[in-house]
C-alpha cells in the first residue's frame, strides 16, 4: 500500500463523543475529511446536529446521535444505531468530558462521584462496548483524548495576573485525565489480541478567550511559543485512526507544542 493511502479512512465508521465541543469539531472534521462515515454524539443533540449539518453542507458524511455517558443503556443504544446503519464500528474517539461545577479542593464525595460517573465509568463502558463490536471484525482503533493536565500538576506561574487558578481548585480533572493515561495502557494490553489498538493523545492548552497574561505565560512554557489552535489535533487523530499507525498501541502522546518536554 502506498504510504499516503494508508492514512485514508474510506470505508470506515467512526464515533466521536462530545463532537461539538472544544476539540470535537476538528476531530470530526479530520475523520470525515479522511473518508470515514463519522458520528458525533452527546446529550445535547440539537448542538450536535448543528455541527453535523455544517459538515454535511460540505459533502462530508457526518451524522449526530444522542448519547448520555451516565447511562449504560444510552451507550448501548448509540453503538447499536451505528452498527445498524453501517454494519461496523472501526474508530472510537473518547473525547467527551464533563467539568464539575463544584471546582473546589473541598469537593464532596457526591460531586466527585458525579464527575467520575461520566469521565471514568462512562469511558470504561463505551470502550468495552465499542470493543465488542470491533472484535467481530478483528480490528479497530480507540483514541482517548486526555490532557497535559493528566501528565503534570498545575503550574501557578502560568496564571499569574489572572483569576484562572486557585489554591482551592479541585483535583478531579487532573485525577480523571491521569487515570485515562493508564487505562489506555490497560485497554491496549487486553484488546491487542483482537487487533484493536488503544492510544491516548494529551493536548496542551487551547487558545480561546483567556487573559493576555495567561496566553503569554503559558506560551513561554512551550517550545513553539503558542497555545493549540483549532486544527492542531487533526493530523494526529487521522494518523492514530488509520492503518498508518497499525503497529502503535498503548501510547500516550503529548500534543502540546513541547510543554511537557521542557
Amino acid at each position: 500500500m502506498n504510504v499516503l493511502e494508508s492514512f485514508s479512512l474510506t470505508g470506515k465508521t467512526a464515533l466521536v463523543t462530545g463532537g461539538a465541543g472544544r476539540y470535537g469539531k476538528q476531530i470530526v472534521e479530520a475523520l470525515a475529511e479522511a473518508g470515514a462515515e463519522t458520528f458525533l454524539a452527546s446529550r445535547n443533540l440539537p448542538e450536535q446536529e448543528k455541527v453535523a449539518e455544517q459538515f454535511r453542507s460540505r459533502g462530508l458524511a457526518v451524522s449526530a446521535l444522542e448519547l448520555d455517558l451516565e447511562k449504560e443503556d444510552s451507550i448501548e443504544k448509540t453503538i447499536a444505531k451505528i452498527i445498524s446503519r453501517t454494519g461496523r464500528l472501526d474508530i472510537l474517539i473518547n473525547n467527551a468530558v464533563t467539568r464539575c461545577a463544584c471546582s473546589r479542593w473541598s469537593l464532596s464525595m457526591d460531586d466527585f462521584d458525579r464527575s467520575l460517573r461520566i469521565n471514568a465509568s462512562g469511558l470504561f463502558c463505551i470502550t468495552r462496548l465499542a470493543a465488542e463490536a470491533m472484535k467481530k471484525q478483528q480490528s479497530g482503533s480507540i483514541v482517548n483524548v486526555g490532557s497535559y493536565m493528566g501528565l503534570l500538576g498545575p503550574n501557578p506561574v502560568n496564571y499569574q495576573g489572572t483569576e484562572m487558578f486557585s489554591r482551592d481548585a479541585s483535583p478531579i480533572y487532573f485525577y480523571e485525565k491521569g487515570g485515562m493515561v493508564n487505562f489506555t495502557r490497560f485497554a491496549a494490553s487486553v484488546l491487542g489480541i483482537n487487533g484493536i489498538r488503544v492510544n491516548c493523545i494529551n493536548p496542551g492548552g487551547f487558545k480561546e478567550n483567556q487573559p493576555e497574561a495567561f496566553i503569554r505565560q503559558y506560551s513561554d512554557n512551550t517550545m513553539l511559543n503558542r497555545l493549540a489552535n483549532d486544527t492542531d489535533l487533526k493530523g494526529i487523530i487521522v494518523f492514530l485512526a488509520s492503518d498508518a499507525s497499525l503497529y502503535l498501541t498503548g501510547c500516550n502522546i503529548p500534543v502540546d507544542g513541547g510543554y511537557t518536554a521542557k
